[in-house]
């Protein structure tokens, strides 16, 4: 574990069960994480963006179905007499040709280099798509940072089977973001202790093998 200056914060933990549970469309975990989540200080608007964002990598129908549960728990709080915080918006985000120049500029600040090869080249569609919306339309909205959104993101693939290579390709952005290789293996203890831990053994494998190259 790392020590309590380096250590995630429970809001930072809390995003995994969520992220997790949302990837593979685990109804039966998802309320009580949501419910930990909002007990630990997350917003519903963080949660919201979150959920959001996941649809990127696990489909619409998971993410439409996990904010289906977001405004379930959310309302039986409310009649429960607990007014959740909403969080912070996100701001304005780019348009038309300034929006390519946005999600270019922070797919490469993430991934530390340009992204370029030649499966982009096969399928360049893919390619725009990646820098216009994910790194342009989700990555450029401010209410989640950087760090954040790379934990949610790296939890939902370290709980999908058979996308290990993003998985890897997402945990060495979290190392280029500043998070560290200690707190991601507290993150991947949190997800463990909240019932996945095949999502938490990916996630270990991902960093063993990035500790040997």
């Amino acid at each position: 574990m790392p020590n309590a200056s380096e250590a995630l914060t429970p809001l930072q933990l809390a995003m995994g069960p969520v992220a997790a549970a949302t990837a593979i469309g685990d109804v039966a975990r998802l309320p009580g994480a949501l419910e930990a989540g909002l007990d630990a200080g997350l917003g519903v608007e963080p949660l919201k963006e979150a959920i959001v964002q996941l649809y990127a990598y696990a489909g619409f129908p998971r993410s439409l179905n996990a904010l289906g549960e977001l405004m379930k728990v959310v309302e039986a709080r409310r009649q429960r007499g607990i007014t959740d915080a909403p969080g912070a918006l996100a701001g304005p985000v780019p348009t038309g040709a300034q929006l390519l120049a946005v999600g270019t500029a922070n797919q490469t600040k993430l991934a530390g280099a340009p992204v370029r090869g030649p499966l982009f080249e096969f399928a360049p569609a893919i390619d725009q798509f990646l820098k216009i919306h994910l790194f342009g339309d989700i990555f450029a909205r401010d209410n989640l940072d950087w760090r954040t959104r790379e934990l949610v993101t790296v939890a939902a693939l370290a709980a999908l089977q058979g996308v290990e290579s993003q998985l890897l390709s997402h945990v060495r952005i979290c190392l280029n973001v500043g998070l560290t290789t200690g707190q991601l293996q507290q993150f991947g203890q949190g997800l463990g202790s909240n019932g996945y831990p095949d999502a938490a053994g990916r996630l270990d494998a991902a960093l063993a093998r990035l500790a040997t190259t």
